[in-house]
This record gives C-alpha cells, sequence and structure tokens, in this order.
C-alpha cells in the first residue's frame, strides 16, 4: 500500500494533469493498465449495477470485497469512491477510512450528499467536520492515503457556485488532498473552481453535457481527470441496445460491432501484474 499511495500522491504533484479511469471488475482493470494509465478509480455505481442493485444500496462487506478485488487486480494505485462514508458522523467517516485503507487503496473520496433526496447535502459545519475527521484518520494510518473531499451540490440542484467554492475551500482547510464537485459544465467554472483552491481539482468527464480535451482541461487548471461511471454505462448501453434490437426487430446487426476475442486478450495478456 505504500508504494502505490506515494506513486499516487506523486501523479497529483507532477507537472501535467492525469486521467484516472474508472473500472467496475478485474477485466476492465487490467485492460485499462495494459493501455497505460498510471492510476485507477473506482466507481459507486458501476460497482453497484454491476451487482444488480442501485447505487447507494452495496453493504459496506460487499464494498471491501470490491475494493481488495481491484487492488489485488493491477500494481497500479486505486482510489476508492467511498460515498459519504457509510455513515452520517464524522466518527463513521473515520472508522470508513482506518477500514477501507487496509483494503490496499492509496486513497478515497467522501463526499457531502446524505443519501436523503428531501436533503441532498450535509450541513456545511457538519460536512467540514467529517472531512477533518477523515483526514485525522488518514494522518494516523502507517502509509500514505490521498483524500479527496467531494461538493456534490452541483448534481442536486444546488448550482449557486459560489457555494460550491466555499464548500471546497472549507474541505481543503479541513485537510483534503484533493478536490471535486461533479457537475462542473462549462470551463469557465471549472477554472474558477480551480483559481478559488490551492490542492489538485479533479474533474469528472462522461457525466451529461459538455466533455473537454486534456489540453482544455489542463489549461483551466485541472490536475486530476477521472470518467466515474461513464466506462460502465457505455458497456451496459451497448448490451441494452444490442438486446432491445433482438426482442423489437428480430435482429442481430449490432452485435456485429462486438470487439474481438484476440483484440481483448491483447489487453489482458499485456497487463502489468
Amino acid at each position: 500500500m505504500t508504494d502505490a499511495a506515494k506513486a499516487f500522491r506523486a501523479l497529483h504533484d507532477g507537472p501535467e494533469p492525469f486521467v484516472i479511469p474508472n473500472p467496475w471488475d478485474i477485466g476492465s482493470a487490467r485492460i485499462l493498465a495494459a493501455m497505460g494509465f498510471k492510476a485507477l478509480a473506482t466507481t459507486s455505481a458501476g460497482m453497484a449495477y454491476g451487482l444488480g442493485v442501485c447505487e447507494g444500496d452495496v453493504t459496506r462487506e460487499a464494498q471491501l470485497d470490491h475494493l481488495r478485488m481491484l487492488v489485488k487486480a493491477t500494481p497500479l494505485p486505486v482510489s476508492a469512491d467511498l460515498e459519504k462514508g457509510f455513515g452520517d458522523t464524522p466518527e463513521s467517516v473515520a472508522e470508513t477510512i482506518r477500514i477501507t485503507s487496509a483494503t490496499g487503496i492509496a486513497g478515497g473520496s467522501i463526499e457531502d450528499f446524505t443519501g436523503d433526496l428531501n436533503a441532498p447535502i450535509f450541513d456545511t459545519g457538519l460536512a467540514s467536520e467529517r472531512i477533518a475527521a477523515a483526514a485525522e484518520a488518514c494522518q494516523r494510518l502507517e502509509g500514505d492515503f490521498v483524500l479527496t473531499a467531494r461538493a456534490e451540490g452541483l448534481c442536486y440542484g444546488r448550482t449557486d457556485l459560489d457555494e460550491i467554492i466555499d464548500r471546497l475551500q472549507r474541505y481543503e482547510a479541513a485537510g483534503a488532498d484533493v478536490l471535486y464537485a461533479p457537475g462542473l459544465h462549462d470551463l469557465t467554472s471549472i477554472r474558477t473552481v480551480c483559481d478559488a483552491v490551492s490542492k489538485p481539482v479533479n474533474v469528472v468527464m462522461g457525466m451529461p453535457g459538455a466533455t473537454f480535451s486534456i489540453t482544455e482541461l489542463a489549461e483551466a487548471g485541472v490536475k486530476r481527470i477521472s470518467v466515474g461511471s461513464a466506462f460502465f454505462r457505455v458497456a451496459y448501453g451497448a448490451m441494452i441496445a444490442s438486446a432491445r434490437e433482438i426482442i423489437e426487430h428480430d435482429t442481430f446487426e449490432q452485435t456485429q460491432d462486438a470487439i474481438g476475442f484476440a483484440y481483448i486478450e491483447k489487453y489482458l495478456k499485456s497487463a502489468p501484474q
């Protein structure tokens, strides 16, 4: 864990931004590693859908099993989507950091989404206390651990960018190593967020809305780029479209676009062990 975590932190300290894709199983992790990516991140949605349940319904035990599986799949650092930290209190978040770090992950994210759509975002004070507790737990670990704090308001109708920035600044002051606000859909907003904090900023591509090149994101100040559940949704979208064609049209044309065995196995055979 120590070597992976050091390598992961070094990526954030480098001069160029890096892409951290989000696999959901051993095969997707090994293919992405073989393609040359330097780190991986889990996707809570991809994990949940792959297990046949809705996002947010995965138990902590199943999450831990998933993390162990992906950590063992490749030698790359793995950052975990820890959602709200499997609890509302600062103490529960700190416990989650301690428990999940034992799986070998190099880092993880804690978000301020409550899980309750009627009151989706934690109070600013409590949200900051949760990040502070996570940061303190990270400092007590034997090895390094890159803590990402997520401000989820843009995904739940809280579109005031000043509020998002205020939260990210509070999370930075509380000890977060990386800051992340899913739902930034224009370069001006992304640049404003990056200019407002001193820690590395993660931006997700693949959500509905505008997408930008790595060069454009780098010029806006972004250090880390993830894809969330996008790869998983692309894969499942192709499967569902092909299945619907069979059911609705009695044909199999879309299956002709399936990637060949040899192409898949080329990556699996060359994946770092």
